[in-house]
């Protein structure tokens, strides 16, 4: 099996985070925010991976697990503030977040 270089591997994350960090600037919609977001992270994860591969060390995986599971905390959360936000205002439009009160 053929390795992919080091220099490749950041590149395509480095491509993955600007396309996640494009979305969350354009978008207006909070569900195309969070995916988003999710491009973000997976990002550095695969940076952290190409690194942790390109040392010979288990660092990249592990930090990579610590990024699934603040993924997946991510998405429990912004999942209950889109069904809230819909609930209350019958739209996913983030202007409409901050007529929200605490």
């Amino acid at each position: 099996m053929a390795a992919v270089s080091m220099e490749h591997g950041l590149i395509l994350a480095g491509v993955l985070f600007a396309l996640g960090l494009i979305g969350v600037l354009v978008r207006r919609n909070i569900i195309f925010m969070l995916m988003s977001i999710e491009v973000m992270l997976n990002a550095s994860g695969l940076a952290f991976v190409v690194a942790g591969s390109n040392w010979g060390t288990a660092d990249g995986q592990v930090m990579f697990i610590f990024i699934l599971t603040m993924a997946a905390a991510e998405v429990a959360v912004g999942l209950a503030l889109v069904l809230q936000l819909y609930r209350r205002f019958k739209t996913l439009d983030v202007d409409a977040a901050s007529k929200m009160r605490g």
